[in-house]
């Protein structure tokens, strides 16, 4: 059965997995057309319109018959009716997703019950593969499409309000939150956005959204917002869930802390555990008690993720320190799916309704930190099945039945191989002193484990130091906090216990705007920051990372621990917070200085900012830039956000040659964007910058629009040097959309704007010269212009600058028949290329290589070219390079016999590129294709030839020899 897709490009599958490949645009349109009326008539002047927009033949009708035929004859199982009121395609929703998206619509929207609703609009929604008929634009249709994205947006809201019925409102929030970036003016999606948000605890998030509701309508409309998002708003405000919701189903459930990586030791009594609570037989209770850092809650945790197979109704864990019995028994019944206004006031009907939840269930229920026997029998199921696990400091006699254990010490052994996973193999080099340590700490896995992230977090601590230390019983406690609470405390308890030097230093590193600090931060910010640094992190208020790529240790203050520590008001001002930012812009600069810079942008002139740091350690940091640009990216970016707008575009600066040279086009246009409001003409380099990223992900049409537009406002502003820079690439665009002698001029404009220190845009410049030349046929000039830039970039021995030039010398030497010299100089090009690290660059010359080794019979080498060239591409995101390889290996695959194979991917690249506007690009692949139709005896082969003739300019040498080297790799090899 054929099966056709509308929601998302338009697919034709006939057997499973085999994709139907229609011949023309126009075959396509007429499809589309019948497909969007499925199962209604279509009259002929609806679909002549449709097929030819700017007018019709006379033969319209004739054409639209054989069209028709073909179709027919394309796809097998097509069922297309001609009556008095015009053609119907006759098909159902299994197979057609436009049809089949409507019926589990439908079905969503009769189901009562609001999960399977959800169910229904989701299996509907998961239908669309992208925007109605993507990269098919057919005019008439345009209206028909509007109305299909409304009814998809309003298909998602009506799912939205099953789920949110469903009480599913954890999952929405990221969802909506990118829907409403999307539609900000659709007030239903931020009714719902707020329901979500204030239902996660968020009621301030919730009413911002209302607010920039509220004045996005008012600035674009001149309107209030409805009534609906006001009642919601009104219902926020009040604290009041909005929209009712069905008890969750929670079964299976588990509330279970993450076991920990590194437990030691403890074998015979897990063995134990588990045999009594995993017998089957009544309720086993089992009490795990011991002194203070014993291990026990660790142990039962261990215990209990063991034991979840045979509890898989879920494992309950509750923590019972300082709490209420009746505020944990609420807990537990919200957490079993019983309704807020279902919950008893009584504690004793708590406890029943608990009971009742679990009958005929087999839950494991952990009581941790239990100090009172009635509290845990009122806490114990009454149905065999389920099993209780308990850990106490006492051994809670009152309670009858319990299997009891008593945890005691490590034995020497487990706690030496405790501390050895800690603190590393030092422990066993230095045996004397960790035995020291091991005494001193009790054999208690807590203090044991404290010992050994002191030692890990300081690797320079001798163990003998520290035994010293420890052994002193006057510092022991000062040294080794004994406590189980400390680590599951709130943010707020866990600064209270810390001493005034911690808390001071805790204050400090949470002003500092870093996503995380080196270790030179903290040195910087903190006075003596040894102690106070190990307190917060066995604190759990800081975090050791390890050292990054320099070579220097990190600390990471997570998000919410560091905006508590920002709130907090310090008597003392610090100068480290300015030296640490200071510090971190000069280093920047300084990395940026020693990569290649290879966006063509102009760096802002400034002075170079003084360094406060020692420079021995500015050399260390720096040794690898591209290292400390990987280590500070994050930091950077948050600072770009804290920074005056042209201090903050210098940054973005630095930080671009790094992310430029390595493709991180994404993290690139991200911070780029976060500086748009700037006022001119800072937002305009900001632009500028957007749209070049534009330009390399083979957005053509809109980057040459966008180059233009940052033109004519950098020429008002007498921004020469932008200018010329923003000219040049807009030259290489125009050159990508086949405006070869637009691209001249536009080049010859940036020449005349780049001022002396314009070298090396000058070289950017005959670039697009020398390939303009080319698409137009002189040769003799663009070579002249390939000649100087080489002869330029030779003299500043700048080993990239000649490697890109050679590239250009090379492609001009093979179209002037000189192949011999043009694989000599692609190869010097390669070469080069690769010691600079400019792997864009490096692309660029391999893929050239490809071509001259192609069009001079190396086969084998020209494929390896094409290889490396389109892997380098993928890594960096840029696509029209990485689809021209992909259309030379296709190209070499027909040579090999497997035309087939090559079909299907030539006409992917053959979509894309025809999207991206690139003339000769689709031209070239129009040529593939139709030697691969050859191949195959495809007759497609005689419409791909009178594309390839189309779109190809007839002056264009570069293209000329594309497809000297193409058709050479379609030859038998």
């Amino acid at each position: 059965m054929v099966h056709f897709g509308v929601l998302g490009p338009l697919a034709v599958e006939g057997p499973p997995g085999h994709w139907v490949a229609l011949r023309g645009e126009r075959q396509r349109t007429l499809l589309a057309v019948l497909l969007l009326n499925a199962g209604r008539p279509v009259p002929a002047d609806v679909l002549v319109e449709a097929l030819w927009p700017d007018g019709p033949p006379k033969s319209a009708t004739s054409n639209l018959h054989t069209y028709l035929s073909r179709l027919r004859e394309r796809i097998d199982g097509l069922r297309v009716e001609h009556g008095p009121l015009g053609y119907r395609l006759q098909a159902g929703p299994a197979e057609l997703d436009l049809l089949g998206f409507r019926a589990a619509v439908a079905e969503g929207r009769q189901a009562a019950d609001p999960v399977a609703a959800a169910g229904h609009y989701r299996r509907a929604l998961a239908l669309w593969r992208g925007p109605v008929l993507a990269g098919l634009h057919v005019p008439r249709l345009d209206a028909d499409v509007a109305r299909l994205e409304s009814e998809r947006l309003a298909v998602f809201e009506d799912c939205v309000d099953a789920e949110l019925s469903a009480g599913r409102h954890g999952e929405l929030t990221g969802e909506l939150q990118a829907m409403i970036t999307e539609h900000p003016l659709r007030e239903r999606l931020a009714a719902q956005l707020m329901i979500a948000l204030h239902r996660a605890g968020q009621q301030g998030s919730a009413l911002e959204v209302y607010r920039r509701l509220r004045t996005t309508l008012i600035e674009e409309l001149g309107v209030e917002p409805g009534a609906e998002a006001r009642r919601v708003h009104a219902a926020v405000l009040r604290g009041e869930d909005p929209v009712p919701r069905l008890p969750p189903s929670v079964w299976p459930v588990c509330q279970l802390p993450p076991d920990i990586g590194d437990f030691t030791g403890r074998d015979a009594e897990l063995a134990e555990l588990t045999g009594v609570l995993g017998a089957g037989t009544g309720v086993p209770v089992a009490v795990l008690a011991g002194e203070p850092g014993a291990g026990k809650s660790t142990l039962a945790v261990r215990a209990a993720h063991r034991l979840r197979a045979r509890f898989p109704d879920g494992q309950l864990y509750v923590p019972l320190a300082g709490r209420e019995i009746g505020e944990v028994l609420a807990d537990l019944l919200r957490a079993l799916g019983v309704p807020g206004p279902a919950v008893p006031d009584d504690v004793r009907a708590r406890a029943a309704v608990f009971r009742g939840r679990l009958t005929d269930r087999r839950v494991l229920v952990v009581l941790d930190d239990a100090v009172d026997p009635e509290h845990v029998r009122t806490l114990l199921p009454g149905t065999p099945g389920c099993a209780v696990l308990v850990t106490s400091r006492r051994r809670l006699s009152g309670l009858a039945g319990a299997h009891r254990l008593a945890l005691g010490p490590l034995s020497g052994a487990d706690a030496a191989e405790l501390l050895n996973r800690l603190a590393g193999a030092r422990v066993a080099r230095e045996g004397a002193d960790a035995e020291r340590i091991i005494t001193a700490c009790a054999r208690l896995p807590l203090a044991l484990r404290i010992a050994g992230s002191r030692l890990a977090i300081r690797p320079h601590l001798r163990l003998g130091e520290l035994a010293d230390r420890l052994e002193d019983e006057v510092r022991r406690l000062d040294e080794l906090t004994v406590s189980d609470l400390a680590v599951r405390s709130s943010i707020a308890l866990s600064y209270e216990g810390l001493r005034p030097p911690a808390q001071r230093a805790f204050r400090l590193l949470g002003r500092c705007r870093l996503a995380d600090l080196p270790a030179w931060a903290v040195t910087t910010l903190v006075d003596d920051p040894d102690e106070a640094v190990e307190e917060l992190v066995e604190a759990s208020l800081l975090e050791a990372r390890g050292a990054d790529g320099t070579g220097e240790g990190r600390y990471r203050m997570h998000d919410l621990v560091r905006l508590y520590a920002a709130e907090l008001d310090d008597p003392v001002p610090s100068e480290g917070l300015r030296t640490v930012l200071a510090a971190t812009l000069a280093l920047a600069d300084a990395a940026a200085a020693r990569l290649p810079r290879t966006v063509p942008m102009p760096s802002p002139a400034h002075e170079p900012p003084a360094q406060p740091l020692p420079r021995a350690l500015v050399e260390r940091l720096l040794a690898r830039p591209d290292a400390w640009f990987a280590a500070e990216r994050a930091n950077l970016v948050l600072l770009i956000g804290t920074l005056a707008p042209r201090d903050a575009l210098l940054l973005l600066d630095r930080l671009g040659v790094y992310l430029y040279l390595h493709g991180q086009y994404a993290d690139m246009r991200a911070a780029y964007e976060s500086v748009l409001a700037a006022d001119p003409p800072l937002a305009t380099v900001a632009e500028a910058t957007l749209t070049l990223l534009r330009h390399a992900r083979g957005e053509y049409e809109e980057a040459a629009v966008r180059y233009r537009a940052c033109a004519k406002e950098l020429e008002a502003h007498g921004d020469r040097r932008t200018h010329a820079w923003v000219s040049a690439n807009l030259a290489h665009c125009l050159i990508g959309l086949g405006r070869a002698e637009e691209a001249l001029r536009t080049a010859a404009h940036a020449r005349e704007l780049f001022t002396e220190d314009g070298s090396a845009g000058l070289g950017w410049v005959w670039a697009a010269e020398s390939a303009a030349l080319l698409r137009l046929g002189r040769i003799a000039d663009a070579r002249a212009v390939d000649r100087k830039a080489l002869a330029a970039a030779r003299s500043s021995g700048d080993a990239r600058m000649i490697g890109e030039a050679l590239h250009g010398y090379a492609w001009s030497s093979l179209l002037t028949g000189d192949d011999l010299g043009a694989a000599a100089a692609i190869a010097e090009s390669v070469e080069l290329l690769r010691g600079t690290g400019v792997r864009s660059a490096l692309a660029k010359s391999l893929r050239t290589s490809g071509a001259i080794s192609a069009a001079t019979g190396a086969r084998t080498e020209a494929t390896a070219a094409f290889e490396e060239a389109r892997e380098l591409a993928r890594e960096l995101d840029e696509r029209p390079r990485e689809l021209s390889c992909t259309r030379a290996l296709a190209a070499s695959w027909i040579g090999e016999g497997r035309a087939a194979q090559a079909i299907p991917v030539l006409r992917a690249c053959l979509d894309e590129f025809r999207e991206m506007g690139g003339r000769a690009a689709t031209g070239l692949t129009w040529l593939v294709l139709h030697r691969a139709y050859l191949a195959t005896g495809d007759p497609a082969e005689v419409e791909a030839a009178a594309e390839a003739e189309e779109w190809l300019d007839p002056r264009d040498a570069s293209a000329a020899a594309l497809r000297r080297a193409l058709v050479a790799l379609t030859e038998p090899g």
